[in-house]
């Protein structure tokens, strides 16, 4: 047996059939209907529904086997649903249930870590950063701080090389001294030659290269240096909370750029030693490095951006020391007057210099 019953078609509470108007009623929002337009109505919603044939737009668009391998699929053991990453993610947070999740099998074997810096700065003083970076900037436009909005926060330990290494550097220079004077008849001037030789031996330890792809160089070289005696040895409840990337770039990749790194401190080192000449350049340099050591490392860092016209403007700030980077939009017309400003001074300075015959 079925039940019937009449509902109203504006609010969905029972209808009842009034006798002394001869319609339907409804109790709760007052509407009246006609019996035969209520019937109507009763069978339209009961006609069966007209079929309708929907066309998947690429029936063929399959994950490629490189998309396949660049995915890793893992399941909440909070709510059980399914949380699809990239390959190198290391630890992150359901989607659903927004619980942390630390993927083991990213951090195991070789992939584990030998030492990670914690994060000592809170998301709240992040976001506290961003607007101190944006303040007393006169060249941002004013509708940033009313139109632009956070895109994004989050805080990420960024996989690094840490090496360690002992360094000996011989350089010579060419070096000069320049006098000039001169009596009635001539202008003398002597040129001293010398040939100066430095030889420096330095110790240098965490050298760091960032090793993830994702990362930004210039960032990550921008917010160093980081606090290396706040090293700790790797354990994943340190994770516990933020992101985590595991390195798509090896050690031997970044050697290379370490090595650079060493080498050019060594020649800035050497260089300060050479007092008392004019001029010197460099007749020839070199710079061994003794066979050294390498760790695989954490190190803390809150990537933010913001949204401002359409655009995404990216920062960086250091986990642990605080320190913040990014990039800020520019107001064309400020920049413009500014630059009219400075020029007209010069302008200004030219002149009166000019007429006093400096």
């Amino acid at each position: 047996m079925e039940n019937v019953t009449y509902k109203c078609p504006n609010c969905g509470a029972s209808l009842d059939f009034g006798a002394a108007t001869g319609q339907m009623q409804c109790a709760y929002c007052d509407s009246v209907f006609d019996v035969e337009t209520l019937c109507d109505l009763a069978n339209e919603e009961t006609a069966a529904p007209e079929e309708t044939d929907w066309e998947q737009e690429n029936p063929d668009n399959h994950w490629t086997e490189e998309e396949e391998a660049s995915l890793r699929s893992y399941v909440c053991k909070f709510c059980g649903a399914e949380v699809l990453t990239d390959a190198t993610t290391a630890a992150s947070r359901c989607p659903y249930c927004d619980n942390n999740l630390i993927f083991a099998s990213q951090l195991s074997g070789s992939l584990k870590p030998d030492v990670v810096i914690p994060f000592k700065i809170t998301k709240k003083q992040a976001e506290e950063a961003l607007k101190q970076f944006c303040s007393g900037k006169f060249l941002l436009p004013k509708s940033y701080h009313t139109e632009s909005r956070i895109e994004e926060i989050k805080g990420v330990y960024v996989p690094f090389w840490l090496y360690d290494c002992t360094a000996e550097g011989n350089i010579r220079y060419d070096a000069r001294n320049v006098r000039t004077w001169s009596d009635r008849n001539y202008i003398y001037t002597k040129t001293d030659h010398y040939l100066v030789e430095r030889t420096a031996r330095m110790g240098f330890a965490n050298i760091p290269e960032d090793g993830s792809t994702k990362a930004d160089d210039n960032y990550m070289e921008a917010l160093e240096p980081f606090d290396y005696g706040e090293l700790r040895d790797f354990d994943m409840p340190y994770l516990s909370g933020f992101l985590a990337d595991r390195y798509d770039v090896t050690a031997e990749e970044c050697r290379s750029r370490a090595e650079t790194r060493i080498r050019n401190s060594v020649e800035q080192e050497i260089a300060k030693t050479v007092h008392g000449y004019q001029s010197m350049s460099v007749r020839s340099r070199q710079v061994h490095m003794d066979a050294g050591k390498v760790r695989y490392g954490l190190l803390p860092v809150w990537m933010l951006s913001t949204q401002y016209k359409d655009k995404i403007y990216r920062f960086a700030m250091n986990g642990q020391t605080g320190k913040f980077v990014g990039e800020l939009p520019i107001d064309r017309a400020k920049f413009w007057g500014l630059f009219a400003a400075i020029a007209a001074a010069g302008a200004v300075i030219g002149g009166i210099v000019g007429m006093i015959g400096i």
